[in-house]
């Protein structure tokens, strides 16, 4: 690939597995020095092998995105001695999985769980990105919605109120931050095909979740990825406050 991010730093939350994972390698191999943030060790030092193993530069910091001085390290560790941090790429999240309850069955501990880590997460991540890309007067921020962030889920009200939320925040903050120099934008993203998704499923239930996307197939990590890329690219220098469906026509249905 060529080395179009030599001397660009990023932060990407959620780093150590699935789209965050590929969003890191992509950005390294286009010379990014990256840091993957994440609650589970293990992975962030598997993502950061296989960067270092491509010749890429890499460094984790352990995070958790639902709390705000663990947010405000993670986004230290990025900039560095560099002073600066081009990139943000907002991926950590989590799902509802199958646990479908209707709306007023809804649990109010898992309708927190998931705000606080989906929503919270993502806001605290942008906060601090912002405050570094605003003082250096540049920056592109990526936020990983979902299908859930466009249209209504019936079983998902959690999941599905802290994905409308994010993409609400990525407008507010292209607003907020256009004029400093600073893009944000959302990417709209169909299932996945991670180790997550098909964890601890019936194959009847993958042929129907495969079966909602009119491309006839999940997406796979690495498609995600250089739709991250482009938007972090200046090649999307006039793209701003939008969010992307990249979800093999799910939300075109």
């Amino acid at each position: 690939m060529e080395k179009t991010f030599d001397g660009t730093t990023g932060l990407i939350t959620g780093g150590g597995s699935g789209i965050g994972q590929a969003s890191a390698l992509a950005l390294a191999a286009a010379g990014c020095t990256v840091t993957v943030a994440g609650r589970t060790v293990a992975r962030l030092e598997e993502t950061v092998r296989m960067i270092t193993e491509a010749g890429g530069s890499a460094r984790l910091a352990e995070c958790d995105v639902s709390d705000e001085r663990s947010v405000e390290h993670a986004v230290n560790v990025a900039v560095g001695d560099s002073g600066r941090l081009d990139f943000g790429v907002n991926s950590a999240g989590i799902s509802g999985g199958d646990d479908l309850r209707k709306f007023a069955d809804y649990p109010v501990e898992a309708f927190d769980r998931m705000i606080a880590t989906d929503l919270r997460g993502t806001f605290l991540a942008m906060k601090y990105q912002l405050r570094q890309m605003h003082a250096q007067g540049f920056g592109s921020i990526v936020n990983i919605g979902s299908g859930a962030s466009v249209v209504g889920v019936p079983g998902f009200a959690g999941y599905t109120a802290a994905k409308h939320g994010v993409i609400g925040l990525t407008r507010t903050a292209a607003l907020d931050y256009g004029p400093a120099g600073i893009r944000v934008n959302a990417l709209v993203v169909g299932l996945v095909n991670t180790p997550l998704i098909a964890e601890g499923r019936s194959p009847e239930v993958m042929a129907a979740r495969i079966a909602a996307h009119p491309i006839g197939r999940l997406g796979e990590s690495r498609e995600i990825a250089d739709a991250v890329v482009w938007l972090c690219s200046d090649r999307s220098s006039f793209v701003t406050g939008a969010a992307i469906p990249v979800d093999g026509g799910y939300t075109a249905q």
